[in-house]
């Protein structure tokens, strides 16, 4: 029997997630972090097209992130997954989405993942 590594582990953990999710019929928000960036999209219930995505890498989020508090722009905090969280929830609604199911890929709801979720939350977007 071999074991998993972290990445594995998280990914497993992914697979059963989003097979609950398939069940649901609804459009999934997904997000992925790295050290540096997170990332969120808007997939289709179908899971074939990216209705609406955001993340720390764009231009003007690191311009938005560098004025708080001089970071520097970074995208690895919850100030920016806070950010991410309303931006996502902005363009959801503009793609006429309004009730998602919230895929964390396998990370756990803590820290800029939790944040992220409940800035969409207040912005606007259902779970």
């Amino acid at each position: 029997m071999t074991t998993l590594n972290k990445k594995d582990q998280r990914i497993r953990r992914s697979r059963q997630t989003r097979a609950r999710i398939a069940t649901q019929r609804v459009a999934r928000l997904t997000v992925f972090r790295s050290n540096l960036h997170i990332y969120a999209s808007i997939v289709s219930d179908d899971g074939q097209r990216i209705l609406a995505s955001a993340s720390t890498v764009e231009p003007d989020v690191r311009k938005e992130l560098a004025g708080e508090g001089g970071a520097g722009g970074k995208g690895g905090n919850t100030a920016a997954a806070r950010t991410i969280g309303q931006r996502i929830a902005e363009r959801a609604r503009a793609a006429g989405v309004e009730k998602v199911a919230f895929d964390r890929a396998g990370f756990a709801y803590h820290g800029r993942v939790k944040a992220l979720a409940e800035a969409a939350r207040e912005a606007g977007l259902q779970f």
